[in-house]
């Protein structure tokens, strides 16, 4: 059963300050039985293995966590999100800055206001808000539907693929959505370099420093990490730069995300040439994404193959998702055997086999 939720401690950096800077928010999967129930116990290790390994936050309720979980014959949505409130309130306790908490938000307004006040009820920063229910929307409603969410917490954008169920959103979209007062930072995922740019110039022409972007294209990580995104504002140049990722990508192999944000950044912030090397584990981690979220066909087994991952290091004891029908593709399992052995630099079993038996204690 879950337990009454323990007030994490004051620090004098703020969630915002650390969103900034730029952290690993790795878009927690939703730990399953073979009854297809919440095995908590192996939740609780998700949320421990991403917090040991220096995740800057998390972010529950998300895709990756099954917008399924929001249905009513599930009931899920509220006890995951206190379950990982818990999770984060311990492991604050060690920590000298907020471990940024997002909590996703889906649904028309009525739902999506609503599921803000639950995450603001149980300690949540900031919703991830998905628009996949005003797919059929102008510009005009949704951003109506954002400053009526944004009046009860603080706001993430999610540029979500369409593959997924995203709708196409508009620089102009964009731009306007910056002005929001109570936007914190963007998650960009629409897997499209064109539309990409559409975010980036939108806050760069904005004004708004404090609007922190984070990648979720889980195909170009490294390269979004990398690049100094520079347009003409207003006669001047304005750069601005992706600091961090709130990624399903990242919800496996996080101890080298960790790794990977940190050589990003300190590339990114200095001067000194990016090595060919870096570009080559951008291909590494692009074409591990492949087999993961199952590209070759239409990612219809994204969830599943993260599922599978953390089977094999043994944090989730099966691949059970919510809708019985979704699973591993045909040739999935194949394509992650054959990233495992193409690029064994890139995992962190090592370290999941030594720390197991505490983070599921």
């Amino acid at each position: 059963m879950l337990t009454g939720r323990t007030m994490a401690p004051t620090t004098s950096s703020t969630f915002r300050d650390v969103l900034n800077r730029g952290v690993v928010i790795p878009a927690m999967p939703l730990a399953l039985n073979a009854a297809r129930k919440l095995d908590e116990r192996r939740q609780r290790a998700l949320c421990r293995y991403y917090l040991e390994v220096g995740s800057g936050g998390l972010a529950v309720g998300v895709h990756t966590t099954q917008f399924a979980i929001r249905e009513p014959a599930h009931g899920l949505f509220e006890p995951v999100l206190a379950l990982a409130a818990e999770e984060m309130d311990r492991a604050q306790a060690n920590r000298p800055e907020p471990i940024v908490r997002i909590g996703g938000i889906c649904g028309r307004t009525a739902q999506a206001t609503a599921e803000a006040r639950t995450l603001r009820d149980l300690g949540y920063h900031a919703g991830l808000l998905s628009l996949a229910a005003l797919a059929r929307d102008d510009d005009h409603a949704r951003l109506a539907h954002c400053r009526e969410v944004a009046q009860a917490i603080p706001l993430v954008g999610f540029y979500l693929q369409e593959a997924v169920g995203g709708p196409k959103l508009s620089y102009d979209f964009w731009r306007e959505f910056a002005e929001i007062p109570n936007v914190a930072a963007v998650k960009i995922a629409p897997f499209n370099r064109y539309r990409t740019l559409d975010v980036v110039r939108a806050v760069a022409e904005s004004g708004r420093e404090d609007v922190a972007l984070y990648t979720g294209n889980d195909d170009q990580i490294v390269l979004d990490l990398l690049t100094p995104f520079r347009f003409d504002v207003a006669g001047r140049p304005v750069e601005r730069r992706i600091v961090g990722g709130l990624l399903g990508h990242w919800s496996v192999w996080t101890l080298r995300a960790v790794e990977l944000l940190r050589e990003c950044r300190t590339l990114a912030t200095g001067d000194s040439p990016i090595p060919a090397d870096l570009f080559r584990k951008a291909v590494a981690v692009t074409d591990s994404n492949a087999a993961f979220f199952d590209a070759a066909n239409g990612f219809a087994g994204c969830i599943a193959g993260l599922h599978e991952v953390l089977r094999r290091q043994g944090l989730l004891e099966g691949l059970w998702c919510l809708d019985p029908a979704e699973s591993l593709s045909p040739g999935q399992a194949e394509e992650i055997d054959r990233v495992y052995q193409a690029y064994p630099e890139l995992n962190d079993d090592a370290f999941v086999r030594e720390h197991l038996d505490d983070w599921l204690a």
